[in-house]
């Protein structure tokens, strides 16, 4: 797989096995510098690591072994579990892990098919995050949650119509499910929910990014803990 950036590939450098690094021929960074001296390294003009990634790199790529996926079962003694509902964004995933480890939870669960996998564009924008995050990969969301619900769990989904968010009761063990960015939480999704979470929209816009919605859930949640 490969990554990119300063902050992920720092976080790369100390955590995963790097295959190879391509960096820019002029780069100045002395800690980057300093953990590739036992690192393959090609140094490259700037052109030519915009070719290899169109995104901003910032001087670094690197070539990492594939992201390994926790399982579901080393999350279920925890107090929240967060579901994200067939999310199509990598940005939106990265964001997501950035918040989740910024409020001092670690476990995401992502459906196999039709959803973003972990990639650069998200390791870049979790800023580190993703390593100190658990994301399990399973081959079906609703199983997962009635599984999820043996366990103890209560299922809190979010949709725009439901309950105002800060009315929600997050005692217990809680999962939060985050809708799809486009189409909202799937219907078979929203029938294994005990509760659906809403956030009021006041203004003329009738919806929020997936992550930022995410964001005020998780810290509510957390609130109330």
């Amino acid at each position: 797989m490969q990554i990119y950036g300063r902050n992920a590939s720092l976080e790369a450098l100390d955590k995963a096995v790097v295959r190879k690094a391509y960096v820019y021929e002029n780069i100045k960074d002395k800690e980057i510098l300093t953990k590739l001296k036992k690192v393959n390294t090609v140094f490259l003009p700037k052109q030519q690591l915009d070719l290899m990634e169109k995104g901003n790199h910032q001087g670094i790529i690197l070539e990492i072994d594939d992201y390994k996926y926790s399982n579901l079962e080393s999350m279920l003694n925890d107090e929240i579990i967060v579901v994200l509902d067939h999310l199509e964004d990598p940005h939106n995933f990265g964001a997501i892990i950035r918040t989740l480890e910024a409020a001092g939870l670690k476990n995401i669960v992502i459906p196999k098919d039709r959803s973003v996998k972990v990639n650069g564009t998200v390791m870049k924008v979790s800023a580190g995050a993703l390593a100190n995050v658990n994301i399990a990969l399973v081959s079906n969301i609703n199983n997962t949650l009635e599984k999820l619900k043996k366990y103890g769990f209560w299922i809190i989904g979010t949709d725009m119509v439901g309950t105002d968010y800060k009315n929600i009761d997050y005692t217990g063990k809680i999962v939060l499910v985050i809708s799809n960015e486009g189409t909202g939480i799937s219907p078979s999704t929203k029938k294994h929910c005990d509760f659906i979470a809403s956030i009021p929209m006041k203004g003329k816009v009738n919806s929020l990014n997936a992550s930022v919605a995410a964001a005020l859930i998780i810290y509510e949640a957390v609130r109330n803990k």
